[in-house]
């Protein structure tokens, strides 16, 4: 890479999985390159085998079938060696911030991985480009590089693209930081704002976590504990379709721990 400066490895990755849910998809496939600060660079890619069917409205977007996986190892299988490769890492991808981090957490925490991602640095090559231009993978292949994505949807084929415009951006935008901590800050606009990934919590000027929605909307999770129909609001949340972070928030409250921000 010529334009990115590395003070600590870059783990660009991406993932095809069996659908678009965080929370309750699985990986089918993931690729990784590792890049050192000195620009030595290790590729790790394979297909894992969900434990789930693959929907066939997913097929047609990776061409990927129960039959591909069936013979594969798990995640939990390769589990050590994704964290190996992340290990001590910044993460890149396309998209990465808003789907594939999020996935691999939740893939992570099921099978008791010990890599904690949530407060690693991210950059994300599509933030730039929507920032920037505001296409998808295929056109900002093309627009930054010049040439035609041949091979989409495939994992390590996305993910060397990713690598590529990446680079390609920071060659073509000025403005853009070359730093991995000043670059993290541009992909991650609104970060040390919200208490949770999906934004359900957001931190007071107290620093105390305050409901974003529904009926205790604004306000501060701990008031609303006090109260013995708060707490059963917070019961009823955790036997619907939260995710397992926001889970974690409102068992830890139930029981009188509270969210700390961090720094």
């Amino acid at each position: 890479m010529k334009n990115l400066k590395l003070d600590r490895p870059l783990a660009v990755f991406d993932l095809e999985t069996t659908g678009i849910d965080p929370d309750k998809d699985r990986i089918i496939q993931i690729a990784i390159i590792r890049v050192e600060p000195d620009g030595r660079r290790k590729t790790y890619e394979t297909l894992v085998n969900p434990e789930i069917p693959i929907p066939p409205d997913s097929t047609k977007v990776h061409g990927i079938k129960d039959s591909d996986v069936q013979d594969k190892p798990t995640f939990s299988q390769i589990r050590r060696e994704v964290e190996e490769f992340l290990q001590d890492a910044a993460l890149g991808g396309f998209n990465s911030i808003n789907f594939d981090t999020p996935l691999l957490m939740a893939e992570l925490k099921r099978c008791e991985g010990e890599l904690d991602l949530r407060n690693v640095m991210q950059v994300d090559a599509m933030r730039i480009f929507h920032t920037m231009e505001r296409r998808d993978l295929t056109a900002a292949y093309r627009f930054y590089c010049d040439k035609e994505l041949v091979g989409a949807h495939s994992a390590l084929v996305d993910t060397e693209a990713t690598l590529d415009i990446l680079d390609a951006q920071l060659g073509r935008y000025e403005d853009v930081p070359r730093e991995l901590a000043e670059l993290h800050r541009f992909c991650n606009p609104h970060e040390g704002k919200f208490v949770d990934r999906r934004r359900k919590f957001l931190w007071s000027e107290s620093d105390e976590a305050v409901f974003t929605f529904g009926k205790y909307k604004n306000q501060s999770l701990n008031e609303v504990c006090k109260d013995q129909r708060g707490r059963g609001y917070l019961e009823w949340m955790l036997g619907k379709d939260f995710n397992e972070e926001v889970k974690d928030i409102l068992r830890s409250a139930l029981d009188g721990v509270f969210p700390k921000k961090q720094g």
